[in-house]
């Protein structure tokens, strides 16, 4: 079927458009179309303006959550959304935060600087750019605090709504800015990249990432996509605990990773969602986003504190643009001011300012970094609970991918027929490609989902 061409060289709005034509007229028959694209004003006299449109899906993700919600089961289990429970299955908010919530409460900001001190008193627009006390210190995490780049003012950093938000405003400066259009992302990755990065105005490919007959890392097929995209293209890499598969390079391969994309002039933009919650360390997890810095070359660094600091609902994130020259990172900065003016205008105080002073104070620092290991050394032993139960039952299978991939999720390699039968007979809700937030497990229910896996494997559905 013929589709509009809009072409690298179209606008990022002409591509944007065409990307959405595309979306809504794939995989539909002519009835499906036209329903789409019916008049607005079709339909009865003094009906809706806006009965022609279709019912949207539920995310894949979210939706999850939305089925298990109604679900009356008292043995239900979620194990399809990204967020850390504890082992008695609620949702935590850390001490840290709490104490820090309550120095902005009381103002006691004396060791902060006054841009903490003054939007913590009053609830006056941020900068563009949001708060500057967080975007110095949250580059300072990401990168290291003696990181040349920073040294060098060759950094600049946002504020953005999350992870997403960060994604998001790097994918349009990009689209407006940069030379190459395209966008290279992991097969799979998390479902929101292809959208996020399409209606930025990329135009979205993959690279080989996972082989699912070792549940492993597919290292050579990756070396050989990212060695067939063309000169300077954008490529999406997971820092770390990459979702949905858990499954990691090593440091070797990281390097390997770095030596080819410079080699070829590829634009790297790193999605770091799990710092400091996939290994335990900080400074662990971001070791291959200072490899990259380390060698002069520029890249994109988006950040959020949604996981490590459990600031889900506050949406705080940070995204980094390292530059070759410090002149060359002021115009960056101006230039995404530009992106986001008229996108959300300027980001919100109240998420930042925890973060702020959380870093900034030694001792809350200090506190934070025992809490962030103590959440992933609990999903760590998840993992090796469900392993022995699994291994304890005879489950059909090698799973000991489920111990050697990291982070939040794990791809167990269960397939949709499988993942459909556990949810109708088991209650267990996850993801039709089977992966499940091991986040999301406790030691009273590693059993039940152990007996759900067993079921599914034994009767080779």
């Amino acid at each position: 079927m013929k589709t509009n061409d809009f072409s690298s060289s179209s606008s990022p709005s002409d591509r944007r458009i065409g990307a959405l034509l595309r979306h809504l007229t794939a995989g539909t028959d002519a009835d499906r179309v036209s329903s789409v694209f019916a008049s607005p004003t079709s339909g009865v006299a003094g009906g809706s303006v806006f009965a022609h449109l279709v019912q949207a899906p539920e995310d894949a993700i979210l939706g999850v959550t939305i089925a298990y919600n109604k679900d009356p089961s008292p043995i239900k289990l979620n194990l399809g959304v990204g967020a850390y429970r504890t082992e008695e299955g609620k949702p935590l908010v850390l001490n840290v935060v709490r104490k820090a919530e309550q120095q902005l409460i009381n103002d006691r900001f004396i060791s902060l600087s006054l841009w903490v001190e003054f939007w913590s008193r009053i609830k006056e627009y941020l900068p563009i750019v949001g708060l500057v006390e967080f975007n110095k210190l949250s580059a300072k995490l990401i990168l290291g605090a003696d990181s040349p780049a920073i040294r060098e003012n060759r950094v600049t950093t946002v504020e953005c709504l999350s992870g997403t938000g960060s994604l998001r405003v790097g994918g349009e400066f990009l689209a407006r800015h940069y030379h190459q259009k395209t966008i290279y992302i992991p097969q799979p990755t998390w479902g929101n990249h292809p959208k996020i990065f399409t209606l930025a105005g990329l135009s979205v490919k993959t690279y080989r990432y996972y082989d699912p007959s070792t549940r492993g890392l597919n290292f050579q097929g990756l070396l050989e996509d990212l060695g067939a995209a063309p000169q300077g293209s954008i490529v999406l890499l997971h820092a770390c605990a990459h979702n949905p598969t858990g499954v990691d390079p090593t440091l070797e391969q990281w390097e390997q990773i770095r030596k080819l994309m410079r080699s070829k002039g590829l634009m790297p933009f790193f999605d770091s969602a799990y710092q400091g919650f996939a290994s335990g360390s900080l400074d662990t997890d971001a070791k291959p986003i200072r490899m990259f810095v380390a060698d002069g070359g520029e890249l994109l660094v988006a950040q959020s504190y949604a996981k490590n600091m459990g600031l889900y609902g506050e949406r705080v994130g940070a995204l980094s643009i390292v530059c070759k020259a410090a002149d060359v990172a002021g115009r960056v900065e101006s230039q995404l001011k530009l992106v986001i003016r008229p996108m959300y205008s300027n980001p919100p105080i109240h998420g930042a300012s925890i973060v702020a002073v959380i870093l900034r104070d030694r001792n809350l620092f200090n506190e934070w970094t025992l809490e962030l290991k103590a959440m992933a050394d609990r999903i760590i032993s998840m993992r090796k609970q469900l392993f022995e139960a699994l291994r304890a039952r005879g489950t059909p299978g090698d799973w000991t991918h489920i111990i050697k991939q990291i982070g939040m999720f794990t791809f167990t390699g269960l397939n949709p027929t499988q993942v459909s039968y556990m949810t109708k007979e088991y209650h267990i809700y996850m993801t039709s490609d089977g992966r499940i937030s091991m986040a999301g497990l406790s030691s009273k229910t590693v059993p039940h989902l152990a007996d759900a896996i067993h079921a599914v494997v034994t009767k080779a559905l």
